[in-house]
């Protein structure tokens, strides 16, 4: 690990989840069929968010340097994740969340660790379904269901 990029890294995620959670003041706490305020999620993302990079800052001035040698950045996984990343966001309302949560997180997971492609599968088909039940069933919120072509509404 290069603890100079993760430190910036910490200081960077920080700032943006910062961001989230005063913007996310501004946002209207109730929404049309919806028991959830709009505020609510981008606040616990971006307070999860700085909660991680504060996180990694502290590990970063903690660990100590044990080797100086310059380390070679993986370009294609980080560039492979953030087109998976992108992809997620365009193709979000038309897939519907948890499709496209799936896909995501199965793209993710095969990036960083190829194989284990049933554990991948279980995780990813339990993380994406379960989020959607609890937030739409449980929390009364909305998010984008199955597509029409599937029989979703």
């Amino acid at each position: 690990m290069n603890t100079t990029f993760d430190r910036y890294a910490g200081i960077a995620f920080f700032a943006i989840g910062l961001a989230f959670v005063i913007g996310s003041l501004g946002i209207s706490t109730s929404a049309y069929g919806s028991n959830v305020g709009a505020n609510i999620f981008p606040m616990i993302l971006g307070s999860f968010l700085s909660l991680m990079s504060l996180r990694l800052m502290y590990e970063t001035f903690r660990r100590q340097r044990a080797a100086k040698g310059k380390e070679n950045l993986d370009y294609k996984r980080f560039l492979i994740i953030f087109i998976a990343a992108v992809l997620y966001a365009y193709f979000l309302e038309d897939i519907g969340f948890v499709i496209s949560t799936f896909l995501f997180l199965m793209i993710g997971f095969q990036t960083m660790q190829k194989g284990r492609v049933w554990v991948s599968l279980l995780i990813a088909a339990c993380f994406s379904y379960g989020v959607y039940y609890l937030y739409v069933n449980l929390l009364d919120g909305s998010l984008p269901g199955f597509p029409t072509w599937l029989g979703g509404a």
